[in-house]
């Protein structure tokens, strides 16, 4: 079967599977412990925060290690929430944020804050305007995704950062799909908190990283957690976090080169979709605002789910929006961000590229997509 669905999750790099298997055996104590095989397992946990902090130049000091990207949104939250820069309790976030970010939200809802929502504008991007309308004396917390999962637009960070600090205001974005495929040092010191998770990125499942700024005084939000400076509780998981450093090295070091790689997959898969055009529509930003290895699509009359069962029986691997919502057949939050109608939404597919998607690959999912569709007119003119 052909992948296209990197975004949801990547295969693990078989030079990190093997640094997982040998720091499992050879380095298993516990970084906490006292006596010297603790100690090698802590001096290599600190290397590996040492290491990733430098890719993405911030302080190893704010850089924490979580079991992933929805672990990591959630407690990267409360740490800002537990230390405001000013009084108040008003939160804005995007609407097609993260179905954690989301549930977060939910409960901090019912717990009396105030939040508001800012749907995309028709390039898949927060409106700046809009952003700066919907802040209040009382706005104490910002939450915007860096790159969205399931369109691929990319936001425009360090714009929304300065406004931010121009307000007093926190911001928080989720990284989890710009980590290794975007430079983020430009981006990286500007934000308050910064979430990534390992297994975008060819790393183990389970794992990733929260990056707080470290000049916060934040509260646990787990009361008397030991582990991770006491930002969360539980055995810190080196071997995981050793294969998600090797892993992220080396995606950091390709990043030209798959984007140059993307590119064109992106436009061949494009091109391939010609002789039904008039029925496809893509959803991007421009140039620039875009991540070329996720492509948000709807075919007009077919359902999403109905394309990506054909897909599957013809050996593709396609979605229809991020994996973590799926289970709740839901549609994609980019559909209500987009204001897309019901009818709109149920059509969105996902398409996105990895390391193995070959040319060949591409232009084999895109005619096999134009037959399906040729093959569903025929059957309705029937």
């Amino acid at each position: 079967m052909k992948y296209f669905d990197y975004a949801a999750t990547t295969p693990l790099d078989p030079e990190a599977a093997e640094v997982y298997v040998k720091v499992a055996t050879e380095y298993f104590g516990n970084a906490s412990s006292l006596h010297d095989i603790g100690g090698q397992s802590a001096a290599l946990l600190e290397n590996c925060r040492e290491e990733l902090a430098n890719l993405v130049g911030i302080d190893k000091n704010g850089l924490f290690f979580t079991s992933g990207g929805s672990e990591g949104n959630f407690l990267a939250i409360e740490a800002l929430l537990s230390s405001p820069k000013k009084a108040g309790n008003h939160i804005i976030a995007g609407m097609a944020e993260h179905s954690s970010v989301h549930g977060a939200l939910n409960r901090l809802k019912e717990a009396g804050y105030e939040i508001t929502r800012l749907p995309f504008d028709s390039t898949g991007l927060i409106n700046l305007e809009q952003l700066e309308r919907a802040i209040k004396s009382e706005t104490i917390l910002m939450i915007l995704q860096h790159v969205n999962s399931e369109i691929g637009t990319i936001q425009p960070i360090s714009e929304i950062a300065k406004i931010c600090m121009d307000n007093n205001i926190h911001l928080h974005s989720d990284f989890v799909q710009s980590f290794g495929k975007i430079d983020l040092k430009p981006v990286a010191s500007l934000v308050s908190s910064f979430s990534f998770s390992g297994h975008k990125l060819y790393g183990p499942k389970g794992i990733g990283g929260v990056y707080v700024n470290p000049q916060l005084k934040w509260q646990p939000f787990f009361p008397g957690s030991s582990h991770e400076k006491g930002f969360r509780p539980g055995t810190v998981n080196v071997p995981a976090i050793a294969a998600m450093t090797v892993a992220a090295q080396k995606i950091t070091g390709r990043i030209q080169v798959e984007n140059s790689k993307d590119q064109l997959l992106r436009k061949t898969f494009i091109d391939t979709l010609e002789p039904i055009k008039e029925q496809v529509k893509i959803y991007q930003g421009d140039d620039g605002s875009q991540l070329n290895s996720i492509i948000g699509l709807g075919i007009t009359g077919i359902e999403g789910q109905w394309m990506m069962l054909e897909c599957n029986r013809l050996g593709f691997a396609i979605s229809t929006g991020s994996a973590c919502q799926l289970g709740l057949q839901s549609p994609a939050k980019v559909t209500q961000a987009l204001g897309f109608t019901a009818g709109e939404a149920k059509e969105f597919i996902r398409i996105s590229f990895g390391h193995s998607t070959s040319l060949e690959d591409v232009i084999e999912l895109g005619e096999s997509i134009v037959k399906i569709v040729n093959a569903f007119k025929a059957v309705s003119v029937i």
